[in-house]
């Protein structure tokens, strides 16, 4: 394998689905930043709903991504008449799922006043939650037709959609926050309301370009007139499922994180939803490597062709390093100017800034964890990974966040430096995992 090629090929999967997370998270990012426009108060209460949300919707997309890698080898493999099956079991599953988790956000909205946060804050947030608690079904739908069309590796769709989606929210924030051209002047309530409608047409437009184009006829896809396959269901679950945790450990770690930070202020929380806010734009690019890499390795899993397998982990490893290490400059560079695109208030920005140093250090930790999560799961090896991404966040990290920031006095600081550490040591122990994996496919297949 020529690497130059495999990184150009890699590239070319890879930039049009970073660009395509970098607008699913831009509609937080969009919302945080006019949010906070109104104040402390009304930004940390939407960081306090979104934290909550972000967790089961993380869990949601990680089982719509059991999809992608069964697509990828069965079409290494030249089964359409497979493809057709798993693209409808897997929307069968997708649209269940949204509507359990709608439920179990309805159950615990009822309950906030467990997380210890301050009554303000709590008020504020309830009605927020509510809403962007409707998008999970249309978002949902839209992840089924995006990881479809990602394991025939056609990536450039969902980019495309999801950046005109987001174009869409932002406007939409403008128009709802505060009532221009005649709308209602809804306040941050407003930016929930973008995010629905947003999501909305994100499903009706990808789902529209499958469902109308001729590049997907002889897939013959059913939506509705179809009997689900408990045999794929299974397949699809086992993949989704282990993901959709490994999803939860680590966003639930960082929203953990931003419940311990309300304990201490809710200028702490602001600026933690600062720093995380901006945080999250490298890891969501980096989920585009990693999205590339899952999909280059199953294809290769698919052909039979281990050694490929094993270089282009290794190839999408070190473009990830390289990705984050420049965002990491980024954010030790502008760590006093970027919080400024969010706040004016001068104690949060100091926060903000405190943090993003550690948010320097931990990118390509996070790069590498991110990675190696993706490749393996191209391997459909989704079980260790689960428990690993577990003992590092919440045995390890969040434990020692806890005793840093309250115990030794570190504040604000110790909660990330505990969740820098948890992400070190799932970045080494994952990359080890894959060395290993490949190491026993390629002895097996020699031995064949």
């Amino acid at each position: 394998m020529a690497v130059s090629k495999e990184i150009k090929t890699t590239f070319l999967l890879a930039y049009p689905v970073m660009l395509s997370q970098l607008g699913q998270v831009g509609v937080g990012v969009a919302d945080s930043m006019m949010v906070g426009r109104l104040g402390a108060l009304e930004l940390a209460a939407s960081s306090l709903a979104n934290s909550i949300f972000f967790v089961v919707l993380m869990f949601g997309i990680g089982i719509s991504m059991g999809l992608t890698p069964l697509v990828s080898k069965a079409y290494g493999k030249g089964k359409s008449n497979q493809i057709s099956r798993l693209f409808s079991n897997s929307l069968f599953i997708n649209f269940l799922t949204s509507l359990v988790l709608f439920g179990l956000i309805l159950l615990f909205s009822q309950n906030l006043s467990i997380l210890n946060q301050t009554e303000e804050v709590e008020v504020l947030a309830l009605p927020f939650l509510l809403i962007i608690t409707a998008s999970l079904i249309p978002l949902m739908v839209f992840q089924t037709f995006k990881q479809f069309v990602e394991g025939l590796s056609q990536t450039k769709q969902a980019m495309f959609i999801t950046i005109a989606a987001n174009l869409v929210n932002v406007f939409l924030n403008w128009l709802l926050i505060w009532g221009h051209w005649g709308f209602p002047e809804l306040g941050f309530l407003g930016a929930a309301w973008a995010t629905l409608i947003s999501r909305v047409l994100m499903m009706v437009l990808m789902g529209g370009y499958v469902l109308t184009s001729k590049r997907y006829n002889d897939f013959k896809i059913q939506i509705f007139r179809f009997k689900p396959n408990w045999t794929l269901c299974k397949r699809i679950l086992k993949i989704g499922i282990p993901t959709g945790f490994q999803f939860i450990f680590e966003v639930s770690a960082f929203s953990a994180a931003a419940i311990m930070m309300g304990w201490i202020s809710v200028n702490a929380l602001a600026g933690h939803q600062i720093a995380l806010n901006l945080a999250s734009i490298s890891y969501m690019m980096a989920t585009g490597v990693a999205t590339a890499g899952m999909i280059r390795v199953s294809h290769y899993i698919g052909k039979e062709d281990y050694v490929g397998m094993k270089e282009v982990g290794r190839v999408v490893f070190g473009m990830v390093s390289a990705f984050m290490f420049v965002c990491a400059l980024l954010f030790f560079a502008f760590r006093f100017y970027l919080p400024t695109l969010y706040i004016d208030d001068p104690e949060v920005i100091s926060l903000a800034a405190s943090l993003l140093i550690l948010a320097g250090f931990f990118q390509i930790s996070d790069g590498i964890q991110v990675v190696g999560l993706g490749v393996l799961r191209g391997m459909e090896d989704v079980k260790v990974p689960t428990l690993v991404t577990f003992f590092a966040y919440w045995a390890l990290g969040l434990p020692l966040g806890y005793l840093l920031a309250f115990k030794f006095a570190f504040g604000e600081s110790g909660i990330w430096i505990g969740l820098l550490i948890g992400l070190t040591i799932t970045a080494a122990l994952l990359f080890y995992r894959f060395e290993q994996l490949s190491k026993k496919k390629g002895l097996l297949s020699k031995s064949d």
